[in-house]
């Protein structure tokens, strides 16, 4: 059974290696899809023995794409983020996982979102996630421009947990959320999506992450503070939504409709929403 591994970058040096050296220890063929990377991400790939490929970003679901596409043919795919990684006993783990010759459509993963907040490390939370997806279930849509979540199907689980990088900055991670609900409302709109009262969706999702999963009696105020920033974009993705249902934005859903991905992201990036 061959597995084919990859990961989307740009500028991530700082957590690149380890996430590489996980795949590279796991798979047989790994792409690492290069965004436009200028703090050398894309020769430290090369150098640890992925193949660099190149790719102008026009969003998550178009870099996936490309990824699998650049993929040698293989029967799973299993793929990180730039800021997750595998620790020595997930990747035994998933070698035994690989060599039990699996036939699910998709495996499933626990992710580990650690929070490093001013020296206070925790565990902020845990989720299960789909990450070794058989290569013909593996599809990605280019209009799936942020969280590009394949569709729901049945598959089994693999308990070979994924380190991830989450947070080191609350409001670092509250100005990713916002983007990320802007960008999300934009897809929502255009596919008609219904709205959902919008201060009910923050508290529900800091219920959630702070005491249903624990990040509360883990991390105390820090983890509290956190969540709350978190469960931000669940209220501004459906505030934006209702915005752009009442015509604001017309730029930016213009540019969603025609497809203009690449400067969808620059114009959110850079504030310019028109």
């Amino acid at each position: 059974m061959r597995l084919g591994g990859y990961v989307l970058h740009r500028d991530n040096r700082d957590t690149l290696e380890p996430c590489l050296r996980g795949l590279l220890a796991l798979c047989d063929d790994v792409v690492a899809l290069d965004s436009g990377a200028t703090d050398g991400s894309a020769d430290l790939a090369r150098s640890l023995g992925a193949r660099s490929v190149p790719h102008a970003w026009r969003g998550y679901g178009a870099a996936r794409e490309a990824a699998v596409a650049a993929l040698e043919p293989c029967d799973y795919v299993f793929f990180l983020d730039s800021d997750e990684a595998l620790s020595a006993e997930a990747v035994e783990t998933l070698r035994a996982w690989k060599a039990s010759s699996p036939t699910e459509a998709v495996y499933r993963l626990p992710r580990r979102d650690w929070a490093e907040l001013e020296g206070h490390r925790f565990l902020f939370r845990t989720q299960w996630r789909a990450r070794l997806v058989r290569r013909d279930r593996a599809v990605w849509r280019a209009e799936q421009i942020v969280h590009e979540a394949l569709p729901k199907m049945p598959g089994g689980r693999v308990h070979a947990p994924i380190e991830h990088r989450f947070a080191t900055s609350v409001a670092r991670r509250s100005a990713k959320e916002e983007r990320y609900a802007l960008l999300w409302a934009l897809r929502a709109h255009a596919e008609h999506r219904r709205l959902k009262p919008v201060g009910v969706q923050r508290v529900a999702a800091w219920v959630r992450d702070c005491v249903l999963k624990g990040a509360l009696w883990r991390g105390g105020g820090d983890a509290s503070r956190l969540a709350w920033a978190v469960a931000g974009y669940h209220a501004a993705k459906y505030a934006y939504l209702r915005e752009l249902r009442q015509g604001r934005y017309p730029e930016l859903a213009r540019a969603y409709a025609e497809g203009r991905y690449d400067e969808l992201f620059t114009r959110v990036r850079e504030g310019s929403l028109g």
